[in-house]
């Protein structure tokens, strides 16, 4: 697949638009964010556009596969663009920092379960919860 964005959404069969652009273009250059911080960046990019609309072009971005929507328990959803693996992230209790960590152990998705229950299992989503290096050390001093 195409790493140009125009490219990526005629790969897809989307229609393209200036607001999926600049969406996909703003998940592209700052990983984790909220939709308020992608509406904020969309708006610095092509002026105008309703925070509804970003939810609607990211909707749309996620269910092409081109974002991914994480939920962290208590935060809001964040949006990312890494999406070609089945990898994890690590979030500090304190400050509230995420990172992405690949995945625990073997191939995706990555944790076996001792019984499915008959799923058939592609992707397994965890969170590793801690507290960051600098929270770390602060919370040391």
């Amino acid at each position: 697949m195409s790493a140009n964005p125009t490219d990526l959404l005629h790969d897809r069969g989307l229609r393209v638009t200036a607001q999926r652009l600049a969406v996909l273009r703003v998940v592209s250059s700052d990983p984790h964010l909220t939709a308020d911080a992608v509406a904020e960046g969309v708006r610095a990019e092509v002026g105008s556009i309703s925070l509804q609309g970003v939810y609607d072009a990211l909707g749309v971005l996620v269910d092409a596969g081109l974002v991914r929507r994480i939920q962290p328990a208590g935060s809001p959803a964040l949006f990312e663009s890494r999406v070609s693996d089945n990898h994890h992230h690590v979030i500090c209790r304190s400050c509230g920092q995420v990172g992405d960590v690949d995945c625990a152990l073997g191939s995706a998705p990555c944790l076996s379960t001792v019984d499915d229950l008959g799923f058939e299992i592609d992707e397994a989503e965890v969170i590793y919860w801690g507290r960051c290096p600098t929270c770390a050390t602060s919370d040391s001093s």
